[in-house]
């Protein structure tokens, strides 16, 4: 499905600017890639950079700025096995040759924010967090319970690519970030200060019916272990409640071995099926700890409340009591607790949408590019924060 609406460049932006987008990969269409599309919408002759593209794995606004890729995109079984790529990504970006540009917008999750420019080019990084997996959540993607003995012949090379994306932290001239949350993880890792753009919904497309709630909860995820699908798996076994889950990963082998009766695992679904079971639902369910979460704003502009664990970007995004339920603590008696009490929430339509609203589209347009015509307009000398 495309929802991608091209137009002309961004007022106070020049029309003969040159800009470079560099993202980390292309390979699906993810939180990540939906805020690519936009940006790719609000500036249709930009160049977009990225380590890998799998044509066909993106949307037409995105494919429609033909990506340029690394050498990352020629290694052995590199569509597939990408990630074991990850010592060879700081090169790769780092070769990318930007020389031509004046304004270098990097949307980053891993190696993106650390491209290489000239000094008079300006670098906006949209960071959607500082590497996970090099700095605080080590064990939950290559810990020994994971990985075993493998574990500890990795931690040396994480801990080095920890080390320079620190050292590469000041290129960028200006951070965004896409919560509270990440631009104190910002803070921590690079020691530099950014400012909140929340990524949008799209509340054209997510919308409400008027239809009384089946007796379901769904969650719609990645399934990775930081996303923390055993902890809900676990909570609908002691509640014997019934839990679709949507999505894919390598967790999800492991998952459905461990999972009752009463969970289904429905795979990958387009965004209209996605729509449909969210507008069904009892409450949609975040167990893990989200550095935004778009999917607890989807259900909510969907008219459902929203069950998501207190930390993270859900206390952004989920109000207590009234467009769901946070949980305290992440343990399977607070989810169980959690679980019962939005069963009997009364959810206000209206406050849900007033809620989303201020997470639309509109929003999100109008405050990034405020941020990159301040930095455009920001006087030599004065553009680092």
């Amino acid at each position: 499905m495309t929802r991608s609406r091209p137009g002309p460049r961004p007022e106070g932006v020049p029309a003969d600017l040159r800009i470079a987008l560099v993202h980390d990969w292309l390979t699906g269409m993810r939180g990540g890639e939906r805020v690519l599309e936009i940006v790719c919408e609000l500036f249709p002759q930009a160049s977009l950079y990225t380590l890998l593209y799998i044509p066909g794995s993106v949307s037409p606004a995105i494919a429609r700025l033909s990506p340029r890729s690394s050498f990352v995109q020629h290694l052995p079984l590199a569509r597939r096995f990408y990630r074991h790529y990850l010592p060879l990504f700081p090169i790769a970006v780092e070769q990318f040759n930007l020389d031509a540009y004046d304004l270098v917008i990097s949307l980053s999750h891993c190696v993106a924010k650390s491209a290489v420019t000239l000094p008079h080019t300006r670098h906006l990084c949209y960071c959607f967090t500082p590497m996970r997996y090099a700095w605080d959540q080590f064990d939950a993607y290559f810990g020994t319970a994971r990985l075993g003995m493998a574990s500890h012949a990795l931690r040396p090379v994480l801990q080095a690519l920890a080390r320079w994306d620190a050292a590469t932290s000041g290129r960028p001239d200006r951070y965004l970030a896409i919560s509270q949350h990440v631009a104190q993880r910002i803070g921590r890792y690079y020691n530099r200060v950014a400012s909140i753009v929340h990524p949008p919904v799209d509340t054209a497309f997510y919308t409400p019916l008027a239809s009384s709630p089946e007796p379901y909860f769904l969650i719609v995820s990645a399934l990775v272990p930081y996303k923390r699908i055993d902890m809900a798996i676990a909570a609908a076994r002691r509640s014997a409640l019934t839990l679709k889950i949507v999505g894919d990963g390598p967790e999800r082998a492991a998952l459905e071995a461990s999972a009752p009766p009463n969970v289904e695992f429905l795979g990958r679904k387009t965004d209209e099926e996605v729509r449909d079971l969210y507008r069904h639902a009892t409450a949609v369910l975040l167990p893990g700890v989200e550095d935004f979460g778009i999917v607890p704003l989807e259900a909510q502009a969907c008219g459902r409340p929203v069950v998501a664990l207190a930390a993270g970007g859900a206390l952004e995004t989920v109000i207590d009591g009234e467009t769901g339920v946070l949980v305290p603590e992440d343990t399977e008696a607070a989810w169980v607790d959690a679980l019962d009490r939005v069963q009997r929430l009364q959810v206000d339509p209206a406050r849900l949408q007033s809620h989303v609203d201020t997470f639309a589209r509109p929003r999100f347009e109008a405050a990034f590019v405020r941020a990159v015509t301040d930095l455009l307009s920001a006087p030599a000398g004065t553009i680092r924060w």
